[in-house]
């Protein structure tokens, strides 16, 4: 009965916690993704400069 009386009790609790949680906008969620999808492009294309450039070392060294 002990562990029922824990289960209800942790059940209860999360239900608390999980009424305390702010959700972003739609306009916040949106802006955040256009961010990140931003991000991956610059850090994508300056990858791909340092690769090519790395590339050519590596062709130049090794003749």
């Amino acid at each position: 009965m002990e562990r029922i009386a824990q289960l209800k009790q942790y059940l209860v609790d999360v239900r608390t916690e999980a009424r305390k949680v702010v959700w972003p906008t739609r306009k916040d969620t949106v802006q955040t993704t256009v961010v990140v999808f931003g991000m991956v492009v610059v850090v994508s294309l300056f990858l791909w400069v340092v690769d090519a450039l790395l590339a050519q070392v590596v062709k130049l060294v090794i003749g």
